[in-house]
């Protein structure tokens, strides 16, 4: 049997004959056509009988093809034996040689790399403690001259000869990952989802329809291969418009849906089926809460359970926390005794307009006189946009001209937007104008917070609330050489 076998950019050839002579042919080239891959391994200079034929890297560690289609996990179905390569390796020099050899040992988890030597019957060898043996990745070793000259010379400097044994190895569905042993279930040519969002002990996750069949062993591999998960949902439809919540399903492990999550330095408790939560905005939330300085007031018009409020008031500033959701309303007051700031947030229940045109409304003024930055938070982005027009004409007719302007110490707002458009930055600028009946032109900055879906970008705009908005009444029309092009609103949809 001839066979070329390409490794470590060298092209090898294998000649197994029941010989003890092999002389490799003259004419290389007619072989290098001949590709065939070998999980088998053969004993240093000596040749063996034919092997039953596997692939190397995927194909070595794929599990049986009996699983495909499983919709009830059977573990023991993903139980195999395959032969790997090995080394043997005196005791006395085994932790010296495994550190130096562990570019090319065998990875795997739940697997051990070093083994007791067995007999030929498969019992362990218990007449000789003195030599062990080192499994070897076979994705980096099949044959002695393999060895790169790294590993060759500390074998060497040890006296340890360049033989190299085959393993018989089982494998189950311990040692495999979990998108192996997903991508043996699900339909060939099917996508094949290992990720989720953990919040908590739940493993959060967006399954596709030809994945719902699988669903139950889906979310069970995602327990058994995560340390922590203890429950495992997948989303049944988008995000309500009210409440920022969504219909859930689990799929697999305990049903309690209160989690307790660590972001920032900050803790947090809450039901995740009642409320919104989303770990991707860690990042959003850390770069909003670094602009605020100790003494400011944060106003914060859809507050959820905190991730804004509660680093705001860690942070030295006093904050002013709303939200319609009474679910969120309640772990938000939670949340801030937990994290012990509940004196420094005010917390309300409120519609955000009707936040905004009351408690703000009345507080603001007092809030301009002073020096400390006011900032304004929106993070509901279907909509958060539209609720701008609630600033419009807030606080009434324009104050005497006579007093100066450059006292006032205007608010300044970060506006939460998704957009699908090809040119997502003017898209939310231009619905911002809109809102708010004035241009934004060089006023503004937008600052791109997270790809949502193909074609989907969650966007902020920044800026300082103009006076003319401010001061006037909710129908003050502008002058129109300042209205933006006039753009047809569409419909989000409501995913996180």
């Amino acid at each position: 049997m001839a066979a070329a076998w390409r490794g470590s950019g060298r092209l090898l050839f294998l000649v197994q004959k029941h010989h003890s002579c092999i002389s490799l042919p003259q004419n290389l080239n007619h072989f290098a056509r001949i590709s065939l891959q070998f999980s088998t391994v053969v004993h240093y200079q000596k040749a063996m009988p034919d092997q039953p034929q596997t692939s190397t890297d995927l194909g070595l560690y794929k599990p049986p093809p009996t699983v495909r289609g499983m919709t009830e996990l059977d573990r023991a179905a993903f139980s195999q034996t395959v032969s790997v390569p090995a080394i043997r390796i005196p005791t006395n020099v085994l932790n010296k040689l495994v550190k130096s050899l562990k570019k090319v040992a065998l990875q795997r988890p739940g697997l051990k790399r070093v083994v007791d030597e067995h007999k030929e019957d498969g019992n362990k060898d218990c007449s000789n403690g003195e030599h062990r043996l080192l499994l070897l990745d076979p994705n980096s070793i099949t044959f002695t001259d393999l060895f790169g000259s790294e590993e060759a010379e500390a074998l060497k400097a040890y006296g340890v000869p360049q033989e190299i044994q085959r393993y018989e190895l089982k494998l189950t569905y311990e040692n495999l990952k979990s998108e192996e042993i997903l991508r043996a279930v699900l339909p060939e040519g099917q996508d094949v989802t290992s990720g989720f969002s953990r919040v908590g002990h739940i493993a959060h996750m967006n399954l596709r329809d030809h994945q719902l069949p699988y669903k139950k062993l889906i979310g069970q591999v995602i327990i058994d291969k995560n340390p922590g998960i203890t429950c495992v949902v997948n989303k049944t439809n988008t995000i309500d418009s009210t409440y920022r919540n969504f219909q859930m399903e689990v799929l697999a492990g305990e049903s309690n849906m209160v989690a307790k999550v660590r972001e920032n330095g900050v803790f947090y408790e809450f039901d995740f089926s009642r409320v919104y939560w989303n770990p991707r905005l860690s990042t959003e939330h850390e770069r909003i809460v670094a602009l605020l300085q100790r003494g400011d007031t944060v106003v914060d018009v859809f507050a959820g359970v905190g991730p804004f409020a509660i680093p705001a008031a860690r942070r030295g500033s006093e904050v002013l926390a709303n939200d319609l959701n009474p679910d969120s309303f309640r772990w938000l007051q939670h949340n801030a005794k937990l994290n012990k700031v509940d004196r420094k947030i005010t917390s309300f229940n409120m519609d955000g307009r009707d936040f905004i045109r009351g408690p703000v409304r009345e507080r603001l003024p007092a809030l301009m006189k002073g020096s400390q930055k006011i900032h304004v938070v929106m993070n509901l982005p279907a909509l958060a946009l539209e609720f701008l027009d609630a600033f419009r004409g807030l606080l009434g007719p324009e104050p005497d001209q006579s007093l100066s302007r450059q006292d006032d110490n205007l608010p300044q707002v970060h506006c939460y937007g998704f957009s699908k458009e090809d040119d997502a930055q003017r898209d939310v600028v231009e619905r911002a104008e809109a809102s708010l009946k004035i241009s934004l032109q060089g006023q503004c900055s937008v600052h791109l917070v997270r790809n949502v879906a193909p074609n989907k970008e969650m966007m902020c705009v920044s800026f300082t609330l103009p006076r003319g908005v401010l001061y006037g009444t909710h129908t003050q029309d502008r002058d129109s050489s300042e209205e933006p092009c006039p753009k047809k609103q569409k419909c989000e949809d409501f995913t996180d």
